[in-house]
């Protein structure tokens, strides 16, 4: 596409609403165009998500846009998510630039002039893509049509302005209203906003097509904007979400015809869903073996029947404590530890199973007891530990990342996972009951076997990890199926001239327009 000297090209992916598919279209594309022999990479100006990522130059960013860059086949760095908002109450969130954290700050300081001034970071970003690769795929945020932060945005409208890409909005017909959030978003938007928005995407339709087709001429008649495509629905085609519980491969295994256990019994897993929960990603390796039943729970008597309970990360270890004493959970998840039933514990939810927790970073609450389950305490450090650590767990080599303030000594027990040489490298194990601050350990295959035989064991059941489960290869056959969404139901050839040349000359202009 572009050639030395150049800029590549690009396209923002926006969308009528959040969730309306823009992650799984900017990933599809990526997909695709890697195929045809294009260098493409992905780009979220910011992102506000608890599902982050560590890259290999150890910058922490949103997990799709390091998903969106295994679509496109390259390494994922801090230039495709530059800005990472990770929320840590309903006011405040986290503010992770170029990777690196850099304080809290309110959603109305945020808003109120910080955004703004971030401008020129993110576009130097792009700029920087731009001058490596063929073509960057940018994928905006909630909806273009927020009038309301317009003036401070960077990551719909203003990065499109800033670069001159054309948009392609995604809406989500499965909701309903797939029209008139079309035409809407596009009226709402200024004059020189419109000039940008090329046209539009179906996603998630049922049915025939052409009982559609009515309807979208109307909608080119009414906007002189075409319609690139309508992809059909497809159960389990998320990549890692942003927010919610609607995670990947556990979504695909969900929605689909679940393998049959290779031994007798199945295995059951329960995932606390502790408050400000982050990287729930960890359990999508369990969900995809064949047997494994994985449920979000919140409450103690849904821990009654599982084989093994994971409580996972969050941004809030103490909120998560609190959570899990007043409803009831930490009663039952000690119960289980002392009947030899097991739990495991991954980044906070390791630091809720120790002893103590000494915070005066995240939640300032000083010290705090833990449910004392593992001879651990925890120090909350200012200084975020960033890493992509390797080492060795139940004979097998696991691979891992970490994204934690807290810093664990560990008093007793048994080594989790050891160093090359045997010694002592991270985590705790005391019977039944394990933790790590590594997050994505579960993907290392060998090592999730070895894991699950063991819980079997102790849960005494007659499960049998399946012998030859690839989690990478189910992710990137899960890619793949992405890339053919996009290949065999989008206008291709439109979409790459959209990408090489920018939005058609003389788009009309749709009143009333932002004020």
């Amino acid at each position: 596409m572009s050639g030395t000297g150049r800029r590549g090209g690009g396209l923002l992916v926006a969308g009528t609403t959040s969730d309306a598919g823009k992650s799984v279209v900017t990933a599809g594309i990526c997909r695709w165009l890697a195929r045809q022999g294009v260098k493409v990479a992905p780009f979220k100006a910011q992102n506000m998500s608890l599902n982050s990522f560590v890259t290999r130059e150890g910058a922490e960013i949103g997990r799709a846009q390091a998903m969106q860059a295994q679509a496109a086949r390259v390494e994922p760095t801090a230039l495709m998510n530059p800005v990472l908002l990770k929320p840590g109450s309903d006011r405040s969130s986290q503010v992770v630039l170029l990777g690196k954290p850099v304080g809290e700050m309110s959603a109305r300081g945020y808003h109120g002039g910080r955004q703004e001034q971030l401008l020129g970071v993110v576009t130097d970003c792009l700029e920087q893509l731009r001058g490596t690769y063929d073509a960057v795929i940018c994928e905006g945020a909630g909806s273009p049509a927020e009038i309301n932060l317009r003036r401070t945005d960077i990551v719909n409208m203003g990065i499109a302005r800033a670069a001159d890409f054309p948009v392609v909005v995604v809406g989500d017909i499965d909701r309903g209203g797939v029209f008139a959030s079309f035409f809407g978003t596009t009226a709402l938007l200024s004059e020189q906003d419109q000039s940008l928005i090329a046209g539009y995407l179906v996603n998630k339709f049922r049915g025939d097509v052409s009982l559609l087709e009515p309807g979208l001429e109307m909608l080119r008649s009414m906007t002189g904007r075409a319609t690139y495509g309508v992809l059909p629905f497809r159960h389990g085609l998320g990549i890692d979400e942003e927010d919610g519980l609607r995670v990947s491969l556990r979504g695909a295994v969900r929605e689909s015809v679940v393998a049959p256990p290779v031994g007798e019994d199945v295995l059951r897993v329960a995932v606390c869903a502790v408050p400000l929960m982050s990287n729930f990603t960890d359990v999508d390796a369990l969900a995809a073996e064949p047997g494994v039943v994985v449920r979000f729970v919140d409450r103690p008597e849904e821990l009654s029947d599982a084989d093994l309970v994971v409580v996972p990360g969050t941004r809030g270890t103490v909120k998560a404590l609190e959570w899990l004493r007043e409803r009831g959970l930490a009663d039952a998840i000690a119960r289980r530890a002392a009947e030899g039933r097991p739990v495991l514990g991954v980044c906070g939810g390791f630091q809720v199973l120790g002893e103590r927790i000494e915070d005066e970073v995240e939640s300032r609450a000083g010290v705090v007891d833990g449910l004392g389950l593992l001879p651990v305490r925890i120090r909350f450090a200012r200084e975020k530990t960033l890493a992509r650590p390797t080492g060795t767990a139940l004979g097998e080599t696991v691979d891992g990342y970490e994204i934690h303030h807290g810093v664990a000594e560990v008093l007793g027990g048994e080594t989790f996972i050891s160093d090359d040489e045997g010694r002592s490298l991270e985590g705790c194990r005391v019977g039944a009951v394990w933790g790590t601050h590594w997050h994505g350990s579960l993907e290392s295959d060998g090592f999730r076997r070895a894991f699950l035989r063991q819980v079997a064991e102790a849960a005494g059941r007659r499960f049998v990890p399946a012998p030859d489960t690839s989690f990478a290869a189910l992710r990137e056959a899960q890619l793949d199926l992405l890339g053919d969404l996009i290949e065999q139901h989008a206008d291709t050839s439109a979409l790459l001239r959209l990408i090489e040349s920018g939005a058609p000359a003389g788009l009309p202009f749709i009143p009333p327009g932002a004020p």
